[in-house]
């Protein structure tokens, strides 16, 4: 009877958890909803909470649908998707290295992506610049750039990074702890190609490829935004997917492999899909850090590591994370727009060194 009992009062705690924490994750998409309606109200010209829900249904007068729907709607999506894609490319890397320091920022896939975009803008002239005295023997190279675009090249960078990191491990074996450090060697080098790069620029370049590596969503259109969901939407299908895949590494590589888990497959897979979704999203919006670093630790502090509940938390606080960031920035500076990739950063870094202290600790 006792032992009925106690079955009894551990269901019930269990049950009790599960509600608690669909009722936070109910409250974080409410509280994105809502902050997504005060960033549609707030700018250089300023909307009534009628007008923006005029301006949602398409009842206004006036400017009010064109300010909801053409310049603050895109740019509160595409904070959303994106937040959200860096926040899934984030777990993922986590998760499959099995290390809290993993991220696209950490493993070199943003500055890979930054070195492309300064590649093709500064040496294929892409920003229709035209190109220095130093970089004019590239004459033939810069009317070629012409048929691409500084997304496609900082997407290249992405996957050449990517690429490059999982051919250090294939190749030498490396440990998950020894591919972050091979990643932040890599993201040495790309910023150190980057630097090289604009030292032989004339000023009006130089000051075009530090603008796109500022992290900025008000770039995209409704068909980049489009693009960006359907490769997050499908990222996130894998990972739902996979989710007890990923459950069995948390016991370690060999008990996974136990459990009929092919390690090696998946973690390829993974990298993959994470290196795509951060490249998809830094090729059109510049780089944006940290954001896949904090959000997979805040989700996990809220419900655990258990895959089926950490992977829509992750998601949903990388949204409103990204989403809060670029509001945050919007409002800081009146009628101006400071880059998100900034606060992101101010945000990111003392939860990195914390984590690095924490490492130490144990």
């Amino acid at each position: 009877m006792s032992c009925y009992s106690d079955n009894t009062t551990a269901t019930e705690k269990y049950h009790q958890d599960v509600r608690r924490k669909k009722f936070i994750f109910a409250g974080l998409i409410t509280i994105t909803f809502l902050l997504g309606i005060y960033a549609i109200s707030k700018g250089a010209y300023q909307l009534s909470i009628r007008h923006v829900i005029e301006g949602i249904v398409g009842t206004s007068e006036g400017n009010s649908h064109l300010v909801v729907w053409n310049i603050r709607m895109p740019r509160i999506v595409a904070a959303v998707i994106s937040g959200w894609g860096l926040a899934l490319s984030g777990l993922i890397i986590q998760s499959l290295l099995r290390n809290p320091l993993g991220s696209p920022s950490t493993l070199g896939i943003s500055q890979g992506a930054a070195f492309g975009a300064v590649v093709g803008i500064i040496i294929f002239d892409l920003g229709g610049i035209g190109a220095s005295a130093a970089l004019s023997e590239f004459s033939l190279i810069s009317k070629f750039g012409r048929f691409a675009s500084i997304p496609m090249f900082a997407f290249v960078g992405a996957m050449v990074a990517t690429w490059v990191i999982l051919l250090l491990a294939k190749l030498r074996k490396l440990s998950p702890e020894a591919i972050i450090l091979a990643g932040v060697a890599l993201s040495s080098l790309f910023n150190s190609g980057t630097v090289l790069i604009q030292y032989f620029a004339s000023e009006t370049q130089i000051a075009s490829a530090l603008f796109w590596t500022f992290g900025d969503v008000a770039r995209s259109n409704w068909s980049e935004i489009g693009l960006m969901a359907l490769i997050i939407v499908i990222a996130s299908i894998w990972v739902t997917f996979h989710r007890w895949n990923l459950n069995a590494l948390l016991s370690g590589e060999e008990a996974a492999k136990g459990l009929g888990v092919s390690v090696d497959s998946l973690r390829v897979q993974g990298m993959v899909i994470a290196a795509v979704v951060s490249a998809v999203i830094t090729s059109f919006h510049g780089v944006i850090a940290f954001v896949g670093l904090l959000a997979p630790h805040i989700a996990k502090r809220v419900v655990g590591s258990d895959h089926r509940l950490v992977i829509p938390f992750t998601c949903a606080v990388g949204g409103s994370l990204l989403l809060l960031a670029d509001t945050t920035g919007r409002l800081l500076i009146g009628s101006g727009n400071l880059p998100v990739g900034i606060l992101t950063s101010f945000m990111g870094a003392p939860m990195f060194l914390y984590l690095l202290m924490r490492g130490f600790k144990r």
